[in-house]
């Protein structure tokens, strides 16, 4: 592991501890027959880099049900898909189609790689609904840290904006209905963020300083592309959050509203970024994520 990497292994590890935990602890058990699991499916490509997803789907009833892509965390430099299993069979529970897709690291791959790898997994999923049972006009997007910050802008942007690269299937849209964003980022172009961040997240994924790349930090910030016909969000926050300060949520929140789209703040207080695998608040806050992707995705 590289010197330095601490904030990183901080954030893996507060989410890990319930999401890899919850993965474990479903692997003691047999299979549940009430949901279909499918890995390593081919979605596109990222440059000359292949993409995989994993997939949950329910097997009852007939669909089409609605989708979330879940977006793994890591700081843009690390994770896996694999990190969200777990998740993907709770959604799927839950009457949801859920993937998790790879997409390409820094400092290998930056901005604007990884967004266009997510939006392409978007785009897939739209391509190929007919065979998941997907309603393509009824996906969302979940993600957590650095995911939320991608879930973020996959909420946000259009493609005007030139982020949708060319992973395939680009005859389809990559927009969603509904995010949830877990302690995401949401301007990156704020003095807000430890020495340490910047230099082995931050300038690794945008390929510099602010003062050397401001255009690029601004247009990695979902903050800048807050438009009225985005779709509702939900975002949850620890109040003692001093890796991604709980205004990064706030403000965006702030500015969507004022844009006039649904937007909510949950805030967690005391909690620091992540939230303990056994705390009642972090149960709360997931419970909220679901009715959230219900309410706004099952209509």
């Amino acid at each position: 592991m590289p010197k330095g990497s601490s904030i990183g292994l901080r954030i893996a590890a507060a989410w890990a501890c319930w999401l890899l935990g919850w993965r474990i602890q479903a692997q003691e058990k047999p299979a549940d027959p009430a949901i279909r699991l499918e890995n390593d499916i081919v979605f596109g490509k990222g440059g000359d880099t292949e993409l995989k997803l994993d997939l949950a789907a329910p097997r009852e009833g007939e669909g089409p049900f609605p989708a979330i892509v879940c977006i793994h965390f890591g700081g843009w430099i690390r994770g896996e898909r694999q990190q969200m299993q777990a998740t993907l069979a709770a959604f799927a529970r839950r009457g949801f189609v859920a993937i998790s897709p790879d997409y390409r690291l820094a400092p290998r791959s930056r901005f604007p790689a990884p967004i266009e790898d997510c939006k392409a997994a978007v785009r897939w999923l739209r391509a190929n609904a007919e065979r998941y049972r997907v309603a393509p006009s009824r996906i969302g997007a979940f993600g957590v840290s650095s995911g939320g910050h991608l879930a973020c802008l996959l909420g946000v942007t259009r493609k005007e904006d030139g982020l949708e690269g060319n992973g395939g299937n680009a005859d389809r849209s990559s927009e969603v209905q509904a995010v949830v964003s877990f302690f995401a980022p949401t301007d990156l172009t704020r003095p807000v963020w430890s020495k340490e961040l910047r230099e082995k997240q931050l300038e690794p994924f945008l390929g510099g300083t602010l003062a050397e790349k401001a255009d690029t930090y601004r247009r990695a910030s979902p903050l800048a592309y807050v438009h009225k016909d985005a779709p509702p969000f939900l975002f949850v926050h620890g109040t003692a959050d001093t890796i991604v300060p709980i205004e990064q949520s706030e403000q965006m929140v702030e500015k969507l509203q004022k844009a006039g789209v649904s937007a909510r703040l949950i805030r967690i207080e005391k909690e620091g970024h992540g939230l303990n695998r056994t705390s009642s608040s972090l149960r709360k806050s997931l419970a909220d994520a679901v009715l959230f992707f219900d309410e706004n995705l099952k209509k």
